[in-house]
Parts: C-alpha cells; structure tokens; sequence
C-alpha cells in the first residue's frame, strides 16, 4: 500500500486574496484556479496546498484550524528574509532544541505555515 503526502485543503470566503497572499506573499504558484467551482491548487516546490470556497458539503462559518501547516525546506534563512517585511509574523526565526531552524507566519485567513529546516 503507497501513500501520497497530505496536501491541505484550506477553506475561504477569500479565495482571489488567499490566492494573491500565497503567490504574491510566499511565492507560491497558481496552477490551477476554477473560478466555477471556486478552487485552486498552489504549488511551491513539492509543496502543494488547495484552496476552495465552501460549499453545500461544507460546515464553514469562518477559517478555523487547531495546528499549523509545516513546510520543510533547505534555505529557511532565505526564506525568512524573503518573509519577514512582506507577511505577518507568528513568530521569528529560530532554533529550537529538537533541532529545527524555523519560523511561521499568519496567511491571511488566520491559518499558520511554518517553515523549517533541520539542522
């Protein structure tokens, strides 16, 4: 039995500013966008995250979600000053004991992406 990764499917009433914060603000993609159906698949590297406005089959009042969204990379320093000034910050980079080199930020939802670097 194989398994894909996980890509998040993150809900917004936002979608056209959601999609211009991932890649006017990370860097991200748009590689597909279906105004119809109200999604969109954003790429960054290996990296993948959808974007859909809720329907009928969806429970949505407002975006909510009890973690964060980790995303590993090799250049989190790069990164980092690519982000800071552009994005609202959940917190600075740093280095945490369980060796990873990391930081996260506020999309503009509310949901936090972090990125990390071993090291």
């Amino acid at each position: 039995m194989k398994f894909s990764p996980i890509i998040p499917m993150l809900y917004t009433n936002e979608l056209e500013a959601t999609i211009d914060f991932y890649v006017n603000g990370l860097g991200f993609t748009c590689g597909e966008y279906n105004e119809d159906w109200g999604w969109a698949a954003l790429h960054l590297g290996d990296c993948e995250i959808m974007l859909a406005k809720p329907n009928e089959h969806t429970s949505f009042h407002k975006p909510t979600f009890t973690g964060s969204f980790y995303i590993k990379t090799d250049s989190v320093e790069v990164l980092w000053e690519r982000f800071k000034d552009k994005v609202n910050i959940c917190y600075g980079l740093e280095t945490f004991d369980w060796g990873m080199r990391e930081f996260a930020v506020y999309d503009n939802n509310g949901y936090v992406i972090q990125f990390g670097q071993q090291v």
